[in-house]
């Protein structure tokens, strides 16, 4: 039986499980992994390898590795693997047209297409408080996510964070590559409508950053959708880990603590409390609220910060 040819492009854990999967399946042979460049990461600014790729060093597979700034310089490579598909899973990179016509191009996208095309559809599916999403196989064009579709996975999302999301959708989207390769010749493309789709941003640092004059869904939905990253913190730089949010009616100030003891400490919000459990202070070891208020001297009718 002849085997699948797969040039396979990808970067963090999202694109390694499916790597893997295309690695372990019996009918694939996968050729080259092409990834970002390593770079420097953490406070020592140490040089670190994509995910991926230490995943393929630690595995000992035998394939070739290529971090290029340009893409485009390897065409000529690419195309002498004669690959039956490229498979594009969080690259970080966008493909030329040189790169697209060697042979199909197959992203998945973490979003049921045309809806949230762009950088973090996983983050913008929980701040809309979905109640479901998904992963789009999509022939790549062009266009950023404007690709013909081939296939879809749905999951629920209801109290999911994103890093939990992550890994489930990435399961899923490595279940859908084997079976998008796999009956290709016989898959009808469907074309996206445009009129329907929605683009989202990379995700900054200052997304994170959050008051008490937000509603209680407001506030837990930044929760779950910036975990692990940014988190969600108040313009002192004091990251609230972890809390619950109660809604009801109050006629206090937003940011008044009401309330304090062992487990919690409650604070009003815009429509309602937030029961605050786990905090750290900018450049601080995480604490629970109770430490950090008596640390700061401040109790039941100050404003939190």
């Amino acid at each position: 039986m002849k085997k699948l040819r797969i040039v396979f492009m990808g970067t963090p854990s999202f694109a390694t499980t499916i790597f893997k999967a295309l690695v372990e399946a019996c009918d694939v042979e996968v050729c080259a992994l092409f990834t970002q460049p390593d770079k420097k990461s953490g406070r020592g600014q140490v040089l670190t390898a994509p995910h991926i790729k230490q995943f393929a060093q630690e595995s000992n597979l035998k394939l070739d590795i290529l971090q290029p700034e340009n893409i485009k310089e390897s065409k000529e490579f690419i195309a002498s693997l004669k690959p039956d598909f490229i498979i594009v899973a969080a690259y970080g990179k966008i493909l030329p047209l040189s790169i697209l016509q060697i042979a199909p191009c197959i992203n998945l996208h973490a979003s049921l297409l045309p809806k949230y095309r762009g950088a973090s559809p996983i983050q913008q599916a929980i701040l809309n408080n979905d109640g479901y999403s998904g992963i789009t196989a999509m022939k790549m064009n062009e266009g950023l996510d404007t690709g013909e579709m081939l296939g879809f996975s749905y999951v629920f999302i209801k109290d999911l964070n994103s890093d939990a999301l992550f890994h489930l959708l990435s399961k899923k989207a490595a279940d859908l590559t084997l079976k998008v390769i796999r009956s290709y010749p016989y898959i009808l493309p469907l074309k996206q409508n445009d009129a329907v789709s929605s683009k989202t941003a990379k995700i900054a640092k200052e997304d994170g950053m959050v008051d008490f004059n937000l509603t209680c869904k407001e506030l837990r939905q930044k929760l779950l959708a910036f975990t692990p990253w940014p988190g969600v913190f108040l313009s002192s730089g004091l990251k609230l880990k972890s809390f619950e949010c109660e809604e009801t009616n109050h006629n206090s100030r937003t940011g008044v603590i009401v309330q304090v003891d062992q487990k919690e400490a409650v604070v009003t919000c815009a429509d309602g409390y937030v029961k605050l459990f786990r905090v750290a202070a900018a450049s601080k070891q995480e604490t629970d609220a109770l430490s950090y208020i008596n640390g700061k001297r401040i109790g039941v009718g100050d404003t939190f910060y």
